[in-house]
């Protein structure tokens, strides 16, 4: 008698246990039925997040963004130059590792470089404050991807290329740097990870500020008021571009920087475009194991998988001693290795709109990330380069929401997990999944108390890419940028 009443108990409990996870689901399940797209959109904006795992921060600057941190640079001694026509020079330059084509449009240079131009080359360009209407739309234009033929190309091989100058300031990138952390705070985000090194910055006068000074440049502008304000945790990653022939130069520097400034800087990651087979990882791995005798815990996460055929990268990446795998699309295709990360503790960081504009996958239906959430492999999503995309984070959830029908239950775990696999120092993490936790069950329990009613103070912003996909144009600058 006494068994069957411990089973009639299990079950009632499994039973209640299934109703309530019901239950719990059936309010957004509501939310995402019911609501219009501006609604749901403003659910999403508003939803608490945590962070943002893979965010360049030179290409998650705004085109407005840019402009503004140039021309305010004026009060330091920088002035800037912008390629405004084309008067055949000299002829047509470019190579392998990425140096700009003469025949390309709104290239930047600080007037330290313009000095040493011919004065045909001279008459080329224009100051950046001098530009007419039209000449300033072409400019803010040349460093996003905004129309349908511009693709993986016009981005890798253009969009560093024209920012050139601009994103050797530390100043500028410092500016860039505060202008993400009041945007990501508004959509609920409170930490971010960002790719950003300190070596090869410029002064006025064009000689390299010490890395040093670069890293107190971006801690004063964090200590401000208004970035202060924000309440961010911000920490860096510094990168190694893969496909140079001094990489492992580059890797082995990086290093040393990194152990030197570990409050700051909390990993390394390997970056360029991954179809360049001069990059495969373990091209890295000797020089690895050898960094790995001298220096304790040094984070890598490695963009891996960003290809259209199949490979082992992601392996490979693993092996080389990745925690975090950016992007991973072609995982997919790499079943053993699906396996080796299923509830394991590597986590993909997922990047729907990149993606889908770099032409990884053709329409969003083909993205894998729904086999890799619901397989069980630890995912979530990031914005990689929302400066360029003309997007944010609320984008991404926004697309995962209405292209694959995500649950309450998978919104939240996407959200630990961004702060589970993020390379902070442990006291910091549970702090934050502490805060995390109890924001989401606030806002839970709002919106079933109070429902829309409840965002009446939200105001919720979309760029193009929004405006453009989705008919969600929620910002008036957007259409005047265009």
């Amino acid at each position: 008698m006494r068994k069957q009443w411990v089973l009639l108990v299990v079950v009632f409990i499994q039973l209640f246990a299934g109703a309530s996870a019901q239950a719990d689901e059936a309010w957004f399940n509501a939310v995402k039925t019911k609501a219009t797209p501006q609604q749901l959109y403003t659910f999403l904006y508003a939803l608490p997040k945590g962070g943002d795992l893979h965010d360049h921060l030179s290409g998650a600057g705004r085109s407005e963004w840019w402009w503004d941190a140039a021309l305010a640079q004026q009060a330091r001694g920088y002035t800037y130059y912008t390629k405004v026509r084309i008067e055949n020079c000299e002829p047509y330059d470019v190579n392998e590792f990425g140096h700009a084509p003469y025949l390309m449009l709104f290239r930047n240079v600080q007037a330290s470089n313009y000095d040493k131009l011919s004065a045909c080359e001279k008459t080329e360009y224009k100051r950046l404050q001098d530009l007419s209407p039209q000449e300033k739309i072409g400019w803010l234009n040349s460093i996003r991807l905004n129309r349908s033929y511009e693709g993986r190309d016009e981005f890798f091989s253009t969009h560093w290329q024209r920012l050139n100058d601009l994103g050797a300031n530390p100043y500028v990138i410092s500016e860039i740097l505060y202008r993400n952390m009041d945007a990501f705070s508004k959509e609920g985000v409170v930490y971010l990870e960002l790719m950003s090194g300190a070596m090869g910055y410029l002064k006025p006068d064009g000689t390299v500020f010490a890395p040093d000074d670069v890293v107190a440049i971006y801690r004063q502008r964090m200590a401000e008021n208004d970035a202060k304000a924000t309440h961010m945790e911000v920490r860096f990653q510094t990168s190694v571009l893969r496909f140079l022939p001094n990489a492992e130069q580059q890797l082995r520097d990086q290093f040393a920087f990194v152990d030197k400034h570990r409050d700051l800087y909390v990993g390394i990651n390997f970056v360029g475009r991954e179809d360049n087979g001069k990059g495969y990882p373990l091209r890295f791995l000797p020089t690895l194991r050898d960094l790995r005798k001298l220096y304790p815990d040094i984070n890598l996460a490695i963009h891996a998988g960003e290809e259209d055929e199949p490979n082992f990268h992601v392996r490979d990446s693993l092996l080389l001693g990745a925690k975090r795998i950016g992007h991973g699309v072609n995982l997919i295709d790499d079943p053993q290795t699906m396996l080796l990360m299923r509830d394991n503790h590597y986590m993909v960081e997922i990047n729907l709109i990149s993606n889908l504009l770099l032409n990884y996958v053709n329409d969003f239906s083909q993205h894998p990330f729904p086999e890799y959430l619901r397989f069980g492999i630890p995912v979530a999503l990031s914005t990689d380069d929302r400066g360029m995309w003309d997007s944010n984070l609320t984008d991404e959830y926004y697309v995962a929401v209405t292209q694959f029908n995500l649950s309450w239950s998978e919104i939240v775990k996407m959200g630990r997990n961004s702060l589970t696999y993020a390379f902070l120092d442990d006291p910091t993490k549970q702090r934050l999944l502490k805060q995390y936790d109890e924001r989401m069950a606030r806002f839970e329990a709002q919106f079933k108390r109070d429902g829309w009613d409840g965002f009446k103070d939200v105001h919720p912003v979309s760029y193009s890419f929004m405006c453009k996909h989705y008919k969600l144009c929620l910002q008036d600058k957007t259409a005047a940028a265009e």
